[in-house]
């Protein structure tokens, strides 16, 4: 598994390469709009056509599913038991703006586990890595460093729990959900970020919590899951179960959290929140 994650970790920075070409080539980034209105580039599909490839030669007969790239139907899809997963451009509207909060994303899943993931970031050169059984990563300016998530001890001694969040997706319900943790928990910090990031700073102990009241899709969140879990975090959805893979028609996922200290008894905390209840 090390060396599988190696070999992964080394097509993330080689699509990434290919994104900076576009992300560096002026304001021609090839951009149109797919079928669900979403916007794809010339990035997204030059990632794609490296990562999907080159994952199928790492293990044999896995197959690949990929945002951009044919998708299976239902009943194909339920018959894998070990597939890879990948979001070759996660956050591709902050690629258009240029804030350089985008990354690559691939896992591997295995009966509906993400059990490895690599998170990488072209823009700044850092990526998250993590593996069911050989813990967390990461790799900044060529140094490795094992990274763990926080307990909320932990937090409230160096000062606030800190909540991250997205600055386009679901404001509104997490404003109204950090308004009932600041009564409960007492002063909290919010960070906004995009793409899969917000993850992983829960991943290597800079957040403690990512509430996701918004829609995403499985390719989003796969990798990261993996990096979390890895460092000692956990990803629930609504149900406080953790949030799996392959498991229904759709791609979509169901609202989560992700959970910097997984022994915290945050089902008590959230349970009487409006924002859960509405989601049951």
């Amino acid at each position: 598994m090390r060396e599988l994650l190696q070999h992964t970790i080394d097509l993330c920075h080689q699509a990434g390469e290919a994104i900076l070409d576009v992300y560096a080539g002026g304001d021609d980034m090839g951009i149109k709009t797919k079928f669900d209105d979403s916007p794809v580039t010339a990035a997204d599909l030059a990632a794609h056509h490296i990562l999907e490839p080159g994952l199928a030669a790492l293990l044999d007969r896995v197959p690949v599913l990929s945002e951009e790239g044919e998708i299976p139907d239902t009943e194909t899809r339920h018959q894998w038991q070990r597939y890879w997963i990948i979001d070759p451009l996660d956050g591709t509207k902050e690629f258009i703006r240029r804030s350089g909060e985008f990354t690559v994303n691939v896992a591997l899943i295995e009966n509906g586990v993400a059990i490895l993931g690599v998170v990488y970031v072209p823009v700044t050169g850092v990526t998250y890595s993590g593996c069911r059984g050989l813990g967390a990563e990461k790799i900044a300016q060529g140094k490795r460093q094992t990274i763990n998530t926080r307990s909320i001890a932990a937090a409230q001694q160096q000062g606030a729990i800190k909540v991250v969040a997205s600055r386009q997706h679901g404001a509104e319900e997490v404003t109204q959900l950090l308004e009932q943790l600041d009564q409960r928990l007492g002063h909290t910090e919010t960070l906004n970020m995009g793409s899969s990031l917000k993850l992983c700073l829960v991943a290597e102990g800079c957040a403690d919590f990512y509430p996701r009241l918004a829609p995403t899709c499985e390719w989003d969140t796969a990798a990261a899951q993996a990096v979390v879990e890895a460092a000692g975090g956990t990803v629930l959805g609504p149900d406080f179960k953790p949030l799996l893979y392959n498991q229904t028609e759709s791609l979509l996922n169901p609202n989560f959290y992700v959970l910097g200290d997984p022994n915290y008894d945050w089902a008590a905390l959230l349970e009487h929140t409006t924002v859960k209840q509405a989601d049951s």
